[in-house]
């Protein structure tokens, strides 16, 4: 029966795991010396080798030969009848699907029993931040004293949701992504060794696109092969789903030409091609993120995410944009990718961001709010009021001093109770506080003439203004600076002659003459 590629290649001791020296040379040390903890955290992102390690631990410790090399002999009994999954003292539980107190419980109860045919029971514990807050309590009752002829590895990719309590009674080893180099080279191997005809330029993507998973490298390669005789990077990027490179550099460089029809006709043909929306961003994300880097002077190939044969074309899509300009479209480009979350209509956020990255306006990196608050104030329309405020700016850079903006120039915003019930489900609080508002634009500013007071205060928060802006722009397709007047105190004012006046006309006693 076929096997899948990363099972077959899955390491079976601690000298075929890659790019994790630092944990397998400590494990081997305390091998050799017989230091084996009792229990054991390991941690780190998809596809690095924490459970493959935590397999080769549970075989090491109970080889009757690694004494030497600290390394399962895979030739003793022992070995072989864990790697076939026969060894009934190597217990492997998925936490995922056994995370009640019930089955801690019956694990705790089967640690009273000896091994069966091994120096020690090892039980391996997999996605263990899965486990209810009661089955926490109940297999720390066992790690504070276990038998000494048990031990305990738990592996997890979230390690900020084990207790404190846990992590103080393991030994924590962090796995690192495995670099992209050193995935290349062992996709390399194991097509030679498959007879499967893959380019270096091929084995590069599919170990970029993996983003430091061996597993996932290992399924990507193991899908090329299944679908054709020559692996090419064209044909990885067919079958990986992913947009492609030269498509990504064309809608920089329609972008960066402020050419958005062109940007548009390409966003389109990808999407008849059933491209991912979000993953089209996130790829335009990571070659600006790279262009960032470039720019900045940090562009060391280490740091960088790019394809050797990339970089020529990032170096001249840099000439000519300015660090302020790549700052602003990596800041629209990840606002893009966060409203897509929670927006089905993912072509039209992306084709709405890249009109706006296109067009002449330069877009610009955020600022501080301090600065933006010294930015002139224009002249607004709404009646005179004892205060005004300026929203804090989220994604401008301040502005050029600007003409003066007359009451002529501002117009009403004629769905502007539409875009409120819309943030009612936003922000309710700051929502609240705008009933009976009214809102006018003018250029790229919009002025909100609130009667409750509390709306200035509101709005003075960072978080409130970009939501509100964030709303704003949903609806109009526009991202307005947003200012803010208020006339409570002229109306509280009006309000307290009037109740003054008919306690006069009421002939009731007053300390008003």
């Amino acid at each position: 029966m076929y096997q899948a590629l990363y099972r077959k290649w899955r390491p079976r001791s601690f000298d075929d795991v890659i790019s994790q020296p630092h944990i397998t040379t400590a494990l081997r040390n305390q091998i050799r010396e017989g230091r084996t903890a009792h229990a054991y955290l390991f941690t780190g992102s998809r596809g690095t080798g924490k459970t493959t390690c935590a397999r080769i631990l549970a075989k090491a410790v109970n080889c009757t030969c690694s004494a030497e090399t600290g390394n399962p002999c895979l030739t003793c009994d022992i070995c072989r009848d864990a790697e076939l999954g026969a060894l009934g003292d190597i217990i492997e539980i998925d936490a995922a699907s056994n995370s009640s107190v019930e089955d801690i419980r019956d694990l705790r109860e089967g640690t009273v029993y000896l091994p069966e045919r091994c120096r020690y029971k090892v039980y391996i514990i997999d996605e263990v931040h899965m486990l209810s807050p009661s089955a926490w309590g109940a297999l720390l009752k066992v790690m504070e004293e276990p038998p000494e002829y048990v031990k305990f590895i738990l592996a997890t990719t979230e390690v900020h949701k084990v207790p404190a309590t846990i992590i103080s009674r393991c030994q924590r080893y962090d796995f690192h992504r495995i670099r992209t180099a050193d995935i290349a080279a062992r996709l390399q191997h194991i097509a030679e060794a498959e007879q499967i005809a893959l380019e270096p330029e091929a084995a590069q993507l599919i170990a970029h696109l993996s983003d430091g998973g061996m597993r996932d490298a290992l399924s990507l390669l193991d899908q090329c092969a299944s679908c054709g005789d020559q692996i090419t990077p064209a044909f990885v990027t067919a079958t990986a789903g992913v947009a492609g490179r030269d498509s990504i550099f064309a809608i920089l460089e329609a972008i960066q030409a402020q050419d958005t029809a062109k940007a548009l006709a390409l966003t389109g043909a990808l999407y008849d091609q059933s491209k991912d929306m979000v993953r089209l961003c996130e790829e335009l994300l990571e070659q600006l993120r790279n262009m960032m880097l470039l720019r900045a002077g940090s562009g060391q190939p280490e740091l960088l995410t790019c394809l050797p044969d990339e970089l020529p074309k990032l170096q001249q899509l840099v000439q000519n944009a300015t660090l302020d300009t790549i700052l602003g479209q990596i800041s629209c480009l990840q606002d893009c990718r966060e409203r897509m979350q929670r927006n089905p209509a993912k072509r039209v956020e992306l084709e709405m961001t890249l009109i706006q990255l296109a067009s002449p306006r330069p877009v610009t990196a955020a600022v501080p709010a301090a600065a933006a608050a010294t930015q002139p104030a224009v002249q607004q329309p709404a009646p005179a009021a004892p205060e005004t405020v300026t929203a804090p700016a989220a994604g401008e850079a301040p502005a050029e001093k600007a003409k003066p903006l007359s009451a002529a120039d501002f117009r009403p915003v004629g769905n502007w109770a539409d875009i409120l019930a819309e943030y009612q489900n936003v922000n309710p609080a700051v929502s609240g506080s705008l009933a009976e508002s009214c809102a006018y634009v003018a250029g790229n500013t919009m002025l909100i003439v609130a009667k409750n007071r509390f709306f200035l205060t509101l709005l003075k928060n960072k978080e409130h203004a970009l939501s509100l802006r964030k709303t704003v722009q949903q609806f109009l397709g526009v991202e307005y600076n947003i200012r803010a007047r208020c006339t409570e105190a002229e109306q509280q004012g009006s309000r307290a002659q009037a109740i003054i006046q008919k306690a006069i006309d009421s002939k009731l006693d007053t300390a008003v003459e």
